[in-house]
């Protein structure tokens, strides 16, 4: 069997990432930079290493920006070529190769996400699909993607990028429940969205990152409107799951939540230490930075924080620091991901 090319992801982009609001509140969170590339960005990049040649980017009224970022900006290019930047102009030219198509569809109203890859139907036509959150920055040797892609050759049914995370969050995620709990691919026996932790079948989360096949259209105009009036996406690939398997993928790499702040830093931090040419310089800072945290937390430029807490905060950033140097600035995937 020839193996099977999936052609077009999924961005479903039309949220307006209250959460870092005033930020957003003219710029999407999608372009937020993670160092010197937007969210968005990485995951255009995630997709076209899977093989994805069609990028479909569902927007709403406030994404002007994001069409912007991966269209041609002659003058520009100009003005970097007259200058003699060359790594700058490679680094423009480079955004969306030539033989990649972006199209953009704009989200009527905001409902749900379900609603938003359903609006992406025209363009996709009947062939399976990758979908892409770009809250949900992942890092590892080979893209989450890439990886769903090879298994869906090898399974040929939807999947879906799954993590372990603690019991107390699994009313932040949607939740499976597998067969065989110990392989990276499972087939799923049930989802449910948002469930309280003590009714959770599991602590398997869905994650951002979906192969999905054009049958789960069908279901997504059957199900109609759920919770909060939303068309949501988990409720659809439930109803899948009664016509053809669908499957949990534990992926290989690290995970960032970069829909809260928290998880923002974090990434925005450990990809510096990875960056060729800010990683010696900003570690030596974040151990500078240690340093005197742990000399003087009153001074800290911050609310005050009790002192044990500063020498812990102190500690994971002399580690952090350390295993990047130790690294020589790589990625380490270690195994299964964890939050």
């Amino acid at each position: 069997m020839p193996k099977f090319q999936i052609r077009t992801a999924v961005f479903p982009v039309a949220g307006r990432g209250t959460r870092f609001l005033p930020a957003t509140k003219a710029s999407p969170k999608e372009m937020l930079p993670i160092v010197d590339k937007p969210l968005i960005q990485y995951a255009a990049e995630e997709a076209l290493a899977a093989g994805a040649t069609r990028l479909v980017f569902i927007t709403g009224a406030s994404k002007h920006s994001i069409a912007d970022h991966f269209d041609t900006d002659k003058e520009l290019e100009d003005l970097l070529e007259s200058q003699g930047k060359s790594e700058l102009l490679r680094q423009v030219r480079s955004v969306l190769p030539s033989y990649a198509t972006c199209i953009f569809i704009r989200q009527p109203a905001p409902l749900g996400l379900g609603h938003a890859v359903l609006c992406a139907e025209a363009a996709v036509g009947r062939e399976p699909f990758f979908v892409h959150l770009a809250d949900d920055l992942i890092v590892g040797e080979e893209g989450a993607l890439k990886q769903m892609g090879d298994a869906f050759d090898f399974h040929r049914g939807s999947l879906l990028g799954v993590e372990e995370v603690p019991k107390s969050d699994t009313d932040k995620y949607g939740i499976v429940k597998v067969e065989n709990s110990g392989g990276q691919v499972s087939r799923i026996t049930s989802i449910v969205e948002k469930p309280k932790p003590a009714v959770a079948p599991s602590n398997l989360a869905v994650v951002g990152r979906y192969v999905l096949t054009p049958r789960l259209f069908d279901h997504l105009r059957r199900i109609g409107q759920g919770a909060g009036g939303e068309i949501q996406l988990t409720d659809g690939i439930a109803s899948l799951m009664s016509q053809e398997a669908v499957y949990a993928h534990r992926f290989v790499g690290k995970r960032y939540d970069c829909g809260n702040k928290l998880g923002y830093l974090e990434a925005t931090v450990e990809q510096a230490l990875q960056h060729p040419s800010l990683r010696k310089d900003f570690r030596n800072y974040l151990l500078r930075l240690t340093r005197q945290l742990e000399a003087a937390p009153e001074a800290a430029p911050a609310k005050p924080v009790g002192k044990s807490r500063t020498k812990s905060a102190g500690k994971q950033a002399r580690k952090t620091a350390t295993q990047a140097g130790r690294a020589g600035g790589k990625t380490v995937a270690k195994g299964k991901p964890r939050k």
